[in-house]
């Protein structure tokens, strides 16, 4: 369980609210607007009305507290920008911080966010390879060039044992798991025989993913 201090409660700052939630991490969450705040109070732990641009303001929170800042504003960047900033200064912990291109990511970094998410690009990939490519049923980007599949067994392989297909040698990724009726099954052994009613959960270098299953 974390702590988490969620600056900012738009449609974003919302959903993360809902998410920690769920995750059980107690979540103090600030906004300079009362509606929105009264739409997460069902999900934190605490919640006040304030600008997180204004140091003094800030330094109430006891941000040094926390084990994670979160600056979802996603309606003024300036705000943002300014946000996470102060809480730089303030010795925050670590500080995630919400951008909206290449531009803001690289400012809000400058600013002092330790990591910056870019919702709307990561999506735009991750819907551009989920859909696509007709074999693939769902993608984890891990870093820029390595990432989680999960992928139709190719007609090939259906019958054959995970050893027999050698595939960590051949193509140098691994296979972390097999998913059929939506159950999955990490417990994976050179004599696990592949079927065609099963899906694969398979991990390497987005390269060698290619190559492997001809994306």
């Amino acid at each position: 369980m974390k702590t988490v201090l969620l600056l900012g409660l738009g449609r974003f700052g919302e959903h993360i609210a809902a998410e920690l939630d769920n995750l059980g991490d107690q979540v103090m969450a600030v906004d300079i607007r009362e509606d929105r705040i009264n739409d997460v109070l069902n999900h934190v732990t605490r919640a006040q009305i304030g600008d997180s641009t204004k140091a003094e303001f800030l330094k109430t929170l006891g941000v040094r507290n926390f084990d994670l800042c979160v600056v979802a504003i996603s309606d003024n960047f300036q705000s943002s920008l300014e946000t996470t900033s102060l809480l730089k200064e303030l010795g925050a912990r670590y500080i995630v911080s919400r951008a909206a291109n290449d531009a803001q990511e690289k400012f809000l970094r400058l600013a002092g966010a330790d990591a910056v998410i870019y919702p709307e690009k990561q999506m735009a990939k991750w819907v551009a390879i989920r859909y696509g490519l007709d074999n693939i049923l769902d993608y984890v980007e891990l870093d820029e060039s390595h990432a989680i599949i999960e992928v139709n067994i190719p007609k090939g392989w259906v019958g054959k044992s995970v050893g027999e297909l050698d595939i960590r040698r051949k193509f140098n990724i691994n296979i972390m798991g097999v998913k059929q009726d939506d159950v999955l099954n990490v417990d994976i052994t050179p004599d696990t025989v592949l079927s065609e009613d099963k899906t694969l959960l398979v991990l390497g270098e987005y390269r060698s993913l290619q190559k492997c299953f001809k994306l």
